[in-house]
């Protein structure tokens, strides 16, 4: 299984970061806005509609407000194993890491998955530009 890993940084409050993550059905307004066009949810369900014409069906499995993690398995005809967590971490008082690991199947699909994932990063960047002094 091919495991995908992204570590990043952001110049805002950990509160905020994890308050957008958590609100698993808001990735397009909060988290992730131009990388994820709409999300719908059903229950534990989020269907995820992506910029790229992608829809994904992702399961929410467990949210931990005290670790501040969100797990999540994707399931797709197309991808035998998708399951992900994300993180945030405080670094400081205005500042916090995201950790974001995809553990993936098959093994063809991971650099397209990464490729992806880096696009969102771009995305939660700029969800989360920083704040001015």
């Amino acid at each position: 299984m091919a495991s995908i890993h992204k570590d990043v940084a952001l110049d805002a409050p950990t509160a905020d970061v994890w308050a957008a993550v958590r609100d698993f059905g808001a990735l397009h307004t909060r988290l992730v806005p131009g990388f994820v066009l709409d999300t719908k949810c059903d229950g534990d369900v989020r269907i995820v509609s992506f910029a790229n014409g992608t829809v994904a069906r992702e399961v929410l499995v467990d949210c931990d407000d005290v670790r501040q993690r969100l797990v999540y398995v994707v399931k797709s005809e197309r991808v035998a194993q998708h399951s992900a967590s994300v993180q945030v971490i405080a670094d400081g008082e205005e500042r916090c890491r995201v950790v974001w690991i995809v553990d993936v199947l098959p093994h063809a699909i991971a650099g397209y998955m990464s490729m992806q994932m880096d696009e969102a990063v771009k995305a939660m960047r700029r969800a989360f530009p920083g704040r001015s002094a």
